[in-house]
């Protein structure tokens, strides 16, 4: 019996089978009548059936089974093929699966009627032995190539006659977020009709799956898959089902059901998109067992201004498809650049020419339209000078962020486009890469695209990734322009830029990538480590960032979870025990070995390439991946060995913490700092909270003073009023509620709504909800109250205490509190509302009106009305002996106004304030009555006070 085993890049096709309904229901009806394997193949075909004698020219695949299950992003893929030979000597059968270049394969078995054969890793050796070079009759397919992001792993064994052949390969892979989706492939390629094909796809994801959709089969290797144009409908007899976290996805096809998909068996992926729920904050952190993975992609977020050049092949070799897919994809990239972003063109081959001489222009209708007729009049002409194009690129931008005041915080991008190889200039790829990078000097990324298969990938990974950027290899086909397209979409929407995520030192230990320049819109940020102290019951998180305007700092303690909780038992892939079911272990390893692949591609030094190696090697062969450095050896398990049964339990992430946000601003500290912040209120008791019930505290006076406003729903009270001078308003809306029973008042009011608008020096302002909180200064951010954080611009800052408060300060030296008043079982008269609180005031001017605003400014004296009608003015030692004295007046800008003493509660009834307390909705205690303080809409900054403000 000779068998042997490869991963390679090619794919060998294999004879087709005879388009035939008669063909498929036989089939179907033979397999599926009698489901064992060993009769079946006993069976006698008929003679007068000629195209089943084909059948036997070599074995028939019987059974073709894909199993997958998708934890937090992290998927485990097992993979069963079972081949029948149903003829008269021993026949050899090859088993092929595309798995996607991204995936580690970690475990193959083979059973052979009753002897199995195991796959072991073991390091690569720089040389391969003689032994191995007997062994394998056939020499291994070429693996100098990747075809569209896909390797081809294959294995071939003699199958004895009247027997069958079991594959079994595991393989993992940690999905990567593009476009806002993750994307789960399955290469269903059995070029043949299977008696009984399945794919079945499991997603858990706590965090909540908030889209899931299945396209048709997408066939990668033909113009098209036979599907009508604009048909997005799952392939036939695809179940699809969920729940808030889990997904269970069946693809099932019947024989005669696949010759409707493809005449000679399906060729195609079976593809699951889908996406998590997430908001602004900072991230989704699972911990479990000792190690945790933190994925970070925060939404409603403005966009960063790009300064963009892009670079594009326009040699001979781009003649016919590639430059009219390029020019079409162009067409609509320009399209889509935002009024703030700048840009520019150059096309090269072996000369340089640059659209806009020694500048970036601004995007405007004439700018696009100019860049279009440049592009159309492109034609493909002379060599290939890589590295000139390069320099023209990396020197027009490094001028123009040099010479021109752009935003500190905008993103500066080269888009690098070619089909080939160096052919004109420098053409030694070592000095190309080491004048890219001498060009670039960190201050901007580039990313590259390579059409066809002429392009030097190695070359253009290496740029990309010493440079901060990306790469994608499209075929030429006939969808490249949206391959090209959906590229830029995916870093056309930078929307953080130097995100820097920082933990404990004496907390975690390994931790991967912790910095990244640009955060772009639909991508996802993953950072993975190892905890240190195992008995402490959380873990600290920062990530600081820049947006626009805006410095950022998200802050959060993490719950650790008991082990038990999160405990991942029968995982695909990890069934031979080498693992310990732990998921998140795994995907750290994965980051881990994938970063060290990549510091040792980008790097120079002979020695530092051996250590990386090594590590690489030995953290695979601990993990039982196959990688660049490990190989996969079979070997027999013995005569007796049961064959490799599959299994699979669904897993439980129960219990994995909620996640807190925390932003901070102006510039960004570096680093972890080990005192944490407290949410503390420090403000004053001038408020309106409640009812709404005013208070008005005088400190000078060492009193307050105190009032109810009975407004109707719907009204806006204007609660401060300074825009002429600090250019600050406070408006409050009210929402009704019923009466309490017993109660002497028709119905309760609350503010449910708090706007905060602001002119100076920029205009901006907020809208405040007991569920989100709206922040517009020229670029709208939403925020939910649920989260907390803090956001803070050159003159405004926003600080959010999840469920408690929101703190708003405006210019440093104005501040405002509002709380969040939240009930979990509210009563018919309760209401979710909001509290207002002046913090500080010094900013306000003297002028200032409005509820509360009015007395901020001025003094309020008490008086004592003695039986025979003379007054005199209280002294501040004599306050304590009026309090019982139920006939006392205040004096406030010349009016009269009696009081009583009662008591308050503020802050959410936490204390207790005494107060002077005004009547009949504050009459004579107000500037007019408190209809003058009706605004007409939320955002009315005007003034509708009269005579009253000369008061």
């Amino acid at each position: 019996m000779i068998l042997w085993l490869c991963l390679c890049w090619g794919f060998s096709p294999s004879a087709g089978q005879p388009d035939s309904e008669l063909m498929a229901r036989y089939l179907e009806e033979q397999l599926l009548a009698d489901y064992s394997i060993v009769e079946q193949v006993a069976r006698r075909v008929p003679r007068q059936a000629k195209f089943l004698q084909r059948l036997e020219t070599r074995p028939r695949m019987s059974e073709f089974h894909v199993r997958s299950t998708i934890i937090s992003r992290y998927a485990f893929t097992t993979v069963s093929c079972t081949m029948v030979n149903s003829g008269s000597e021993a026949r050899e059968a090859v088993f092929e699966m595309q798995i996607p270049a991204a995936a580690f394969i970690s475990n193959f078995t083979m059973s052979i009627g009753n002897k199995t054969y195991y796959g072991e890793v073991t390091g690569k050796e720089k040389k391969n032995s003689t032994d191995d070079k007997e062994r394998q009759k056939k020499p291994p397919s070429p693996t100098e190539g990747r075809e569209n992001g896909y390797e081809t792993f294959k294995a071939s064994v003699f199958i004895p006659r009247k027997m069958q052949a079991r594959f079994i390969l595991h393989y993992e892979e940690l999905l990567q977020r593009r476009l806002g989706k993750y994307e789960y492939t399955v290469s269903v390629r059995p070029q043949q009709l299977v008696g009984r094909l399945r794919v079945e796809v499991n997603i858990l994801e706590n965090s909540g799956i908030v889209s899931l959709e299945v396209p048709p089969l997408r066939n990668s290797k033909q113009k098209g898959n036979g599907k009508a144009e604009g048909d997005v409908s799952p392939p036939p007899s695809t179940v699809i089902g969920h729940t808030k976290t889990l997904a269970k996805v069946t693809f099932n096809p019947s024989v005669v059901e696949q010759t409707r998909i493809a005449r000679n068996g399906i060729l195609g992926d079976f593809i699951v998109r889908y996406d998590v729920n997430r908001e602004l904050s900072v991230g989704d952190v699972q911990i479990l067992n000792g190690y945790f993975v933190h994925y970070f992609a925060p939404t409603d977020l403005p966009p960063l201004p790009k300064n963009v050049v892009f670079v594009l092949d326009s040699s001979a070799s781009m003649v016919g498809t590639k430059l009219k897919q390029t020019k079409e994809a162009l067409f609509t990239i320009l399209q889509d650049l935002r009024p703030e972003d700048h840009f520019n063109i150059i096309g090269f081959s072996n000369r340089i020419k640059v659209w806009q001489q020694d500048r970036l222009v601004p995007v405007t209708p004439n700018n696009i339209r100019d860049a279009k007729k440049y592009i159309h009049n492109m034609s493909p002409t002379g060599g290939t000078n890589i590295n000139g194009a390069l320099q023209t690129g990396a020197k027009l931008l490094n001028d123009y962020i040099a010479q021109n005041d752009i935003d500190a915080r905008s993103v500066s991008l080269i888009i690098f486009l070619t089909d080939g190889r160096p052919t004109v200039g420098e053409t030694q790829s070592s000095k190309i890469l080491s004048n890219t990078k001498d060009a670039i000097r960190d201050k901007f990324c580039l990313f590259t695209i390579g059409i066809g298969n002429d392009v030097d990938h190695k070359l253009l990974e290496r740029m990309a990734l010493e440079n901060c950027g990306m790469t994608r290899l499209f075929q030429e086909d006939e969808d490249a322009a949206s391959h090209l397209k959906g590229f830029y979409d995916e870093i056309g929407t930078p929307l953080l830029s130097d995100i820097r995520v920082d933990y404990p030192e004496d907390d975690v230990e390994q931790v991967t990538q912790n910095f990244f320049p640009n955060y772009f819109n639909g991508s996802e940020i993953i950072i993975a480590g190892k905890l240190i102290n195992r008995t402490s019951d959380k873990l600290h998180v920062e990530v600081t960032a820049s947006n626009s305007k805006k410095y950022i700092l998200l802050k959060t303690d993490v719950a650790i979870d008991l082990p038990s909780r999160n405990d991942i038992r029968g995982v695909p892939g990890l069934e031979d025990g080498k693992g310990d079911n732990n998921y998140i272990e795994r995907a750290w390893s994965y980051l881990t070995i994938k970063e060290l692949l990549n510091s040792r591609l980008k790097s120079d030094d002979i020695q530092e390439k051996d250590k990386l190696m090594e590590k690489a090697k030995s953290m695979a062969l601990a993990y039982n991946f196959v990688t660049p450095f490990t190989v996969l050896k079979m070997k027999e398990a013995g005569l007796h060995s049961e064959p490799p049964q599959e299994e699979f339990i669904s897993p439980s992430t129960d219990g994995i913490g909620e996640k807190v946000q925390s932003l901070q601003g102006h510039k960004a500290p570096p680093g972890i700092r080990r005192g944490q912040d407290k949410h503390r209120i420090k403000v004053s008791k001038t408020s309106a909270d409640g009812d709404p019930h005013f208070v008005i505290d005088f400190p000078s006076s060492k009193f307050s003073v105190c009032f109810n406003i009975d407004g109707e729903p719907g009204d806006i009270l204007r609660l401060v009023s300074d825009h002429k001078e600090s250019g600050v308003t406070v408006n409050g809306q009210l929402i009704g509620a019923p009466a309490p029973p017993n109660g002497h008042k028709k119905h309760r009011t609350y503010f449910s709504t708090i706007t905060i608008l602001s002119n100076k020096p920029e205009r901006s302002y907020l809208e405040i909800t007991p569920r989100r909180v709206i922040l517009d200064d020229g670029e709208r951010l939403v925020l939910s109250c649920g989260r907390s954080a803090v956001v803070r611009s050159r003159s405004l800052e926003v600080s959010i205490s999840a469920f408690s408060n929101i703190t708003v300060t405006i210019r440093d030296s104005i501040s405002f509190v509002i709380l969040i008043h939240h009930y979990k079982k509210p009563a018919p008269h309760q209401r979710n509302h909001l509290g207002f609180y002046i913090s500080n005031s010094k900013g306000l001017s003297s002028d200032s009106h409005g509820l509360l605003g009015q007395f901020l400014n001025h003094e309020v004296k008490l008086l004592q009305e003695s039986l025979n009608t003379s007054r005199q003015e209280v002294g501040q030692n004599q306050t304590e002996a009026l309090k019982a004295n139920p006939t006392n007046t205040l004096k406030v800008k010349g009016r009269l106004v009696p009081v009583v003493w009662k008591q308050r509660r503020i802050y959410n009834g936490q204390q207790e304030v005494d107060c002077w307390f005004a009547k009949n909705n504050a009459d004579k205690l107000i500037d007019g009555s408190y209809k003058d303080y009706l605004a007409s809409h939320p955002f009315d900054t005007g003034t509708s006070f009269g005579t009253i403000n000369s008061l």
